[in-house]
């Protein structure tokens, strides 16, 4: 995982917006996050996840055959950021391309790489999820400057005759709830002369009370479905990962799930939401410090704009996620 040195807190925030670290903290579970700054771009961040993930799988850069980068925040409009990150990071002999799904984006990428895994049509894939998200927020707009943050993360997805990996994929996507959660594009009629970089950048908007009541359903449903499909039971979750968008949404799906606070994966009070980069970053620091152990049933769940969302059931791996059965 990778995630930028400034860090911006609560009181930070109480200088230039109408709130208090108490009131965030009541309603989201936030203490702090971290902005990109000017050095950080979303594929300078996802270059140092992908490192560390390669590192740590043991994989030489040039065995990636497929590289999927979750990001609803690319660099440019073309080429894709991965195709540039491909090349930062050395990947010779791959297919690249970006995946939008937003907040749920990982877990998307995720599912689609082990497809190509599970068919024969490459064995080590790397997915990554990045987004610099601070970038399109109205630090006037209580409602997101509270919420969101920037980092990356990153997974490295190999074959193996193991029963374990990804058990079991839910995708979805209802289109009616886009109002409640985008960012408009920049028209050409807006661009003065084709000069793009003098047109700011345009806000997230966010309809925050129908987000929140979409994501409590959505996130309980999805991750239900996704145990069955694995054919596991409830009982035979070990963690959940849940995408980090508030605790409140968290703590209604564990409870949905019948999930004690020590299955819980939250690392939301430093980072805020960071989109793609939510689940994969939990994954990582799960990882580092323990919590996620060989054989350990784990439930990842993402939800974000579209509205998407997406689960996963992993059996985690002696050396990480593998393929499946």
């Amino acid at each position: 995982m990778y995630i930028p040195e400034r860090v911006l807190t609560n009181h930070d925030l109480e200088q230039f917006v109408e709130t208090s670290d108490e009131w965030i903290v009541s309603r989201t579970g936030i203490r702090e996050r971290r902005l990109a700054t000017s050095a950080d771009t979303t594929v300078s961040m996802a270059a140092s996840a992908s490192r560390q993930a390669l590192r740590v799988a043991g994989v030489d850069p040039t065995d990636v055959e497929l590289l999927i980068l979750a990001t609803d925040t690319p660099d440019k409009l073309m080429p894709s950021s991965a195709s540039v990150l491909q090349h930062e990071l050395g990947i010779t002999r791959a297919g690249a391309f970006d995946l939008d799904a937003a907040c749920a984006g990982f877990v998307y990428a995720l599912s689609v790489g082990t497809q190509f895994v599970r068919a024969g049509v490459y064995r080590t894939v790397l997915v990554v999820g990045a987004d610099a998200l601070t970038r399109y927020i109205d630090f006037t707009d209580r409602g997101t400057c509270i919420l969101f943050g920037d980092g990356a993360g990153a997974v490295v997805l190999q074959a193996s005759d193991a029963h374990e990996g990804v058990l079991s994929t839910v995708l979805g996507s209802d289109g009616r709830g886009a109002p409640h959660l985008y960012v408009d594009g920049i028209r050409p009629a807006e661009v003065p002369n084709g000069a793009v970089d003098s047109v700011p950048l345009p806000h997230m908007k966010m309809n925050g009370a129908e987000v929140f009541k979409f994501a409590v359903k959505v996130m309980g449903e999805a991750a239900v479905e996704a145990i069955d499909r694995a054919g596991l039971t409830l009982a035979d979750i070990d963690l959940f990962i849940p995408h980090q968008a508030n605790l409140r949404i968290i703590d209604a799906s564990a409870r949905r799930l019948e999930l004690p606070r020590e299955k819980v994966f939250v690392n939301l009070d430093r980072y805020g939401n960071t989109s793609a980069a939510s689940i994969p970053m939990c994954i990582a620091e799960a990882a580092e410090c323990g919590r996620l152990q060989p054989g350990m049933n784990v439930v990842l769940v993402g939800f974000g704009a579209g509205l998407s969302w997406a689960a996963n059931v992993v059996r985690w791996g002696a050396t990480g996620i593998g393929q499946g059965e």
